[in-house]
């Protein structure tokens, strides 16, 4: 059994922060309890300026079974400042990936769909079954899926209730890797690996220009992108990206 305490598990791994949800006796479904902790491991995450990226997995060789419906029918919301999960409605401005092993379902697959990248373990297994049970997928999944796949696949999912294939999300573009079973997590430290070589700040103004272009036109876009890329182009990060470049060395990043 978890310990209370432990719901959520952190690990800084170099400038990488592993959070690991710790409720494998639950397949890792979501109460206010782990909720709070997952909202409080995020806030650690932003405000450490050391940790450039996140990854999100499950213990226990499952991902998330979503919201517990048993604290649901007591009346539970898993819900906190950040929104549902502790995550849902206020993302990290730094990058995060989800590493994902047996199954990412309802508020599971909401929960990858908050996250800016998805590898998972060839066996797994995706979807929003709410409707199963009367339920709506309010986590974020019915709007933010529609931007990554097609409309009509989009509907199918949602309606019929039926839990996918990873293979078929990579194949549409919603999982960006596909690993061998139990190697999601190793999948993504590599993934994010390549990322943290490459400047901090720029990464946190480059996924916010890319999340916010949904709302722009082409017009807005050329000024609005601006008020995010300020923020690297003027940080002790470009300079030390251009004077390592000048002076053929890897840069070491102040990060943010």
């Amino acid at each position: 059994m978890s310990n209370q305490e432990n719901l959520i598990l952190t690990e800084k791994r170099g400038n990488i922060f592993i959070i690991t949800i710790n409720r494998p006796e639950a397949k890792n479904a979501f109460d206010l309890a782990t909720a709070t902790q997952m909202n409080k491991a995020i806030d650690r995450f932003e405000e450490d300026p050391k940790l450039f990226i996140a990854i999100i997995t499950g213990a226990g060789g499952t991902f998330s079974a979503g919201a517990d419906l048993k604290a649901a029918a007591r009346g539970e919301r898993a819900s906190t400042e950040r929104g549902g999960f502790g995550i849902f409605a206020k993302p990290p401005k730094k990058p995060v990936i989800a590493a994902v092993e047996g199954y990412a379902v309802a508020g599971g697959m909401e929960l990858c769909l908050s996250c800016d990248m998805i590898v998972a373990a060839n066996n797994a297994r995706l979807g929003l079954p709410e409707v199963r049970h009367n339920l709506v997928a309010v986590g974020g999944g019915l709007f933010r899926l529609p931007k990554r796949m097609p409309y009509h696949l989009v509907m199918e999912l949602a309606l019929t209730a039926d839990m996918l294939p990873a293979e078929h999300f990579h194949r549409h573009g919603v999982v960006n890797q596909l690993t061998e079973p139990g190697k999601a997590l190793e999948g993504a430290i590599a993934l994010a690996e390549r990322i943290t070589v490459n400047g901090p700040t720029a990464q946190i103004a480059t996924k916010e220009i890319i999340r916010r272009s949904y709302e722009w036109t082409e017009e807005e876009a050329w000024q609005n992108q601006m008020d995010y890329a300020k923020v690297a182009l003027e940080s002790e990060d470009r300079k030390e990206g251009l004077k390592a470049f000048a002076e053929k060395r890897k840069p070491v990043w102040m990060g943010r």
